[in-house]
C-alpha cells in the first residue's frame, strides 16, 4: 500500500524562495503542499479555507506577523500542527526563540531537498527534528520519555542555573557576570553538560532543557 503523503504548508516572505521550495517539494511523492503564505497573517487566512497541514515550514523574519508570533499562534490554536523553523543563518538567538515559541526543530534554508524531506517526515512522525548539532542522549531521552527528575540528578544547581541563562540572549561572558563566576568556570559547565548529554551546541542544550522541563521560563 502506498504511504500517505504528508500535508504541509510553507510560510515565507521571500517569493522566489517560497515558490522555488513549492516547485521542488511538489516533485516528491511523499509531500502534499496544501498552500503557501508570505507571513503569519496570510497563513491564518489560508488555514480558514484549507485543510490543516501536518507540518508548517516557518520562516523567521517576515512582515506583519513574524515566525515567532506565527508559531505562538499555531501552538495556541492548532497545537497538533508541527512547526519546522527555516533559518538563513545557524545562529543561537533566533533558533532558541523559535524553539521557545513552540517550533519542534529547525533547518537551514541552504539544506538539500532530500534533507528537508527527511526533516518533514521526522517532525511529522515524532513532533521534533534534530539536526547534526543535537544528538545522542537528547534523542534517546525524547524517545524513552526520561523524567526531568532523573535528569536533574545528573546536573548541579549551578549547571541548571547556567542552562536557564543559556535560554536568554546573554553571551557566555554575560552569563559569567550574572552568576559571579569566571568565564573559565562557565566554559567548564558548558563542556560538562555537552559531555553528559552528548550535545554539541548551545542550541542543543536549550532544546534539551526545554523538552525535558529542566528549566522554568
Amino acid at each position: 500500500m502506498e504511504d500517505k503523503k504528508i500535508a504541509i504548508a510553507i510560510v515565507d516572505d521571500h517569493t522566489l524562495f517560497r515558490k522555488g521550495m513549492v516547485s521542488l517539494l511538489d516533485e516528491s511523492d511523499e509531500i502534499d503542499i496544501l498552500f503557501d503564505a508570505s507571513n503569519g497573517v496570510e497563513m491564518i487566512s489560508m488555514l480558514e479555507i484549507n485543510a490543516l497541514p501536518q507540518v508548517i515550514l516557518m520562516d523567521i523574519n517576515m512582515p506583519q506577523m513574524n515566525g515567532y508570533d506565527s508559531t505562538k499562534w499555531l501552538t495556541s490554536n492548532h497545537p497538533q500542527i508541527r512547526i519546522l523553523a527555516l533559518s538563513m543563518h545557524d545562529e543561537d538567538k533566533p533558533i532558541i526563540e523559535m524553539l521557545r515559541s513552540g517550533a519542534g526543530g529547525y533547518l537551514l534554508k541552504e539544506s538539500k531537498t532530500s534533507d528537508l524531506i527527511t526533516a518533514i517526515k521526522t517532525i511529522a512522525a515524532h513532533g521534533y527534528f534534530m539536526n547534526n548539532q543535537v544528538s545522542g542522549k537528547l534523542i534517546r531521552s525524547l524517545q524513552e520519555n526520561n523524567s526531568s527528575k532523573n535528569l536533574l540528578q545528573e546536573i548541579s544547581v549551578n549547571e541548571r542555573k547556567f542552562l536557564e541563562h543559556c535560554c536568554s540572549e546573554f553571551t557566555y561572558k554575560e552569563i559569567a557576570d550574572k552568576m559571579n563566576l569566571s568565564p573559565h568556570t562557565i566554559d567548564n559547565y558548558r563542556e560538562s553538560l555537552f559531555q553528559k548529554f552528548e550535545i554539541k551546541s548551545r542550541t542543543g542544550l536549550v532544546l534539551f532543557a526545554l523538552r525535558n522541563d529542566l528549566i522554568k521560563l
